[in-house]
């Protein structure tokens, strides 16, 4: 079960990796405007506030590589528990007010990852 978890947790905190890479740096290109479904003229006009949104999707993924890395298991579950509700709430607030979608996308794994640290602890 602590394996599952633990893989469950890694793969969140790749996915927040790959959403700071396509908020960051991917956002006004092809891919980003595909991705956002965005004119070159809406992405540029929000570039700024998406590379912003990169960096917090950042901090969460480093939170959940430090949790995986901490020697200490009361910590690393601490840890984990705290990013993972973090970015379960920005899934739930970005479904509410972007697109349903999220909640699946961003949400489902962390939700997954959540429900096994705690069966796991």
């Amino acid at each position: 079960m602590v394996l599952m978890s633990n893989l469950f947790v890694a793969l969140t905190a790749l996915l927040h990796i790959g959403f700071l890479i396509l908020e960051m740096f991917l956002w006004t290109g092809p891919t980003g405007r595909k991705v956002f479904r965005m004119s070159e003229g809406q992405a540029e006009a929000t570039r700024i506030l998406a590379a912003n949104q990169g960096l917090y999707n950042g901090f969460l993924a480093a939170g959940l590589f430090w949790s995986l890395l901490n020697g200490d298991p009361v910590f690393a579950l601490q840890l984990k528990l705290f990013f993972l509700v973090c970015v379960t709430i920005a899934a739930i607030y970005g479904a509410w007010s972007v697109k349903p979608r999220i909640l699946l996308i961003q949400g489902g794994p962390a939700i997954l990852a959540l429900v096994l640290t705690l069966l796991a602890s």
